[in-house]
């Protein structure tokens, strides 16, 4: 089910939907929502115990006021949450942005099956060792080789430490059943910014240059010296993007 064709209002100044990724809530966007302030209303969504990514779309409409039209950003999972928002709701959404992400499916056979088999092994990690143990695997990953063990690793490792092994099954789920938006990228007609760390090893740059070449007109920005955590990496290089592409 999509949201209904109303045609929505305009507020007076932007409203802002920031969506997380995997193990992330309001922390990830904490900088932007600062730097953004002056200039945007910022909702910051919630998974809760949501566990596809169809549902996480739905999940962050209902947050925003009836039928008001809204930006949209998000990093990593809430990319692809972002893309099925503008699915279920094209009409509302006025820009959208795309950070460190991607847009097709698992793929089939021995590719998508060791995808399952790595995520549930980080899972199993995190039911026998605890959420941080599993994190402080898992991030090194994440980040660029120069913040291991940083003030900022230790902020994504709190971050990780509030979410449940149950939660964490739930968002794997997700990905696992992930829809493709190969469909969709023709038909985004509106401004559309994708950002992506220069060394993101999870979300790679490649995958956003195809992007762009399926997007009409979107812009690319890379952020130097930076892995998939942008927001909390290079946070106000990712706040100074979209500060951009909302004027």
């Amino acid at each position: 089910m999509t949201d209904a064709p109303t045609t929505p209002s305009q507020p007076s100044r932007p409203l802002l939907l920031l969506i997380p990724g995997l193990l992330c809530d309001e922390a990830v966007w904490d900088a932007q929502v600062q730097a953004l302030a002056p200039v945007a209303d910022c909702v910051v969504a919630r998974h809760g115990a949501a566990d596809t990514i169809e549902d996480m779309a739905r999940q962050a409409i209902a947050m925003l006021p009836a039928g008001q039209a809204f930006s949209v950003a998000g990093h990593s999972m809430g990319g692809r949450c972002a893309l099925e928002i503008w699915r279920q709701a094209p009409h509302r959404v006025q820009r959208l942005a795309l950070l460190d992400t991607g847009y097709q499916a698992r793929p089939a056979g021995a590719t998508g099956e060791a995808e399952a088999t790595q995520r549930m092994a980080l899972l199993a990690l995190a039911r026998a060792d605890g959420m941080r143990a599993m994190g402080h695997q898992w991030a090194r990953g994440m980040v660029h080789p120069a913040r291991w063990d940083s003030p900022v690793f230790a902020r994504i490792l709190d971050m990780i430490e509030r979410f449940t092994p149950a939660q964490f099954e739930a968002q794997i789920r997700a990905l696992l059943q992930r829809p493709d938006a190969t469909d969709l990228m023709a038909g985004i007609r509106v401004p559309t910014l994708l950002l992506c760390g220069r060394e993101d090893g999870w979300s790679p740059l490649s995958r956003h240059e195809e992007m762009q070449r399926h997007i009409p007109g979107a812009q690319l920005v890379v952020v130097e010296e930076c892995g998939h955590m942008s927001t909390m990496e290079q946070p106000g290089a990712v706040a100074a993007a979209l500060g951009r592409w909302l004027r």
